[in-house]
């Protein structure tokens, strides 16, 4: 296993960390309740022994069930092995006090008296406004004082200015955790933000490094682009020694869900190294991402130009989530994301036909055509509005 400076703090963590987002499921389901505990435990550890030491999970996966079953495995002595790091849940903070009832709450689940990293979960702009308002700050920074909390941090998911503006914001960061993966360079914190948290001493932590799984089982013309580039070319290994190429990345994360991607994960981060990638292998990552990105078939930029709706249709998320749906092949998984995070009135569906976004838009996409396209393809009865 190899291991890098986590940030300032002085510790060395392995470049891979196991994350408790898609833990096996006996109903086979994703992110279920129902985990398979035997297996999940088994898998945790076996990781532990061969060298993992950074442990992520969070209030909401797997409906609340994660942490309990993360806290079974770290029993037996495997706790002090390693750094445990879990989220708290500020969409569900609505009074100051609501910060140390949900950290309590966790420590319980997690059996545990102390996390040893704590993130604000899933920041965007309008949640980091509430995180001033409600003070939540400065709970956190209590937390650190009892001994609740080890180092404070936040997952992010929004642009790459609200990023930098709240990695400026306040100087008690020891972490952030970002989405970022060679589709991903220009989307959310990106590139820009990575390397910006780490010139700030923050240590970064990668999770969706396989965007979802999409980039470790490529449609058939990109795997047949691998596969032209030499024999026995692994998607997932790819992907992660990409990352781990560069040397701003603390830890990859991985969502686990089989012990044969515990053994695959394992034997990739032995190798990892900063700048050992050659030549060829970033022309093919170069390739890939091209043979992705022709199968685009909206050309939204995600500028936001065209936004407030007058109907409220949230324009720039609903054409990601289809183009997604359309380029990975995997319109089951933009479904799931258009009806979890998209309120009725934001969905494509609500369009009125107005044609007020598409005099703002500068890459003149006839919009008006696209949203119930869009609608069709994601809406619950895959049909219009």
């Amino acid at each position: 296993m190899q291991y890098r400076s986590f940030g300032r703090t002085g510790w060395k963590a392995s470049v891979l960390g196991f994350g408790c987002m898609r833990l096996p499921t006996l109903d086979g389901l994703p992110m279920s309740e129902k985990i398979d505990r035997g297996e999940t435990v088994r898998m945790i550890r076996t990781a532990i022994d061969r060298g993992v030491n950074y442990i992520d999970t969070a209030y909401p996966y797997h409906n609340g069930a994660s942490e309990i079953v993360v806290g079974e495995a770290l029993g037996d002595g495997y706790r002090a092995k390693v750094r445990l790091a879990s989220k708290s849940p500020v969409w569900m903070i609505r009074q100051p006090e609501d910060f140390d009832g949900l950290l309590n709450e966790q420590l319980r689940r997690l059996q545990t008296e102390h996390v040893d990293f704590y993130l604000l979960h899933g920041l965007n702009g309008e949640r980091w406004k509430s995180i001033l308002e409600l003070g939540v700050l400065g709970r956190a920074e209590a937390a650190v004082k009892d001994g609740r909390v080890g180092g404070i941090g936040f997952s992010f998911h929004d642009r790459p200015a609200v990023f930098k503006e709240i990695v400026d914001a306040y100087d008690g960061w020891t972490l952030c955790q970002i989405q970022y993966n060679y589709m991903d360079t220009e989307h959310q914190a990106g590139t820009e933000g990575l390397k910006y948290a780490a010139s700030k001493g923050l240590a970064v932590v990668i999770m969706e490094p396989l965007l979802g799984g999409r980039l470790a089982n490529p449609p058939r013309h990109v795997r047949a682009i691998m596969d032209g580039s030499g024999p026995g070319r692994s998607p997932v290994d790819l992907a992660l020694r990409w990352i781990w190429d560069q040397p701003e990345v603390a830890v990859v994360l991985s969502g686990m869900k089989a012990m044969s991607q515990v053994e695959e994960n394992i034997a990739s981060a032995e190798r990892a190294a900063v700048h050992s990638m050659g030549a060829g292998e970033f022309r093919l990552i170069d390739e890939v991402r091209r043979a992705f990105l022709e199968k685009t078939p909206i050309p939204c930029t995600n500028c936001g130009y065209c936004l407030p709706c007058p109907s409220g249709v949230n324009i720039p998320r609903c054409f990601e989530l289809y183009n997604n749906g359309v380029v990975y092949e995997d319109l089951e998984t933009a479904r799931s994301l258009y009806s979890r995070f998209l309120t009725a009135a934001e969905r494509a569906g609500s369009c009125s036909q107005c044609g007020a976004c598409e005099e703002k838009c500068p890459q003149h996409v006839p919009i008006r055509e696209w949203t119930p396209k869009a609608h069709a393809a994601l809406g619950d009865d895959n049909s219009g509005k």
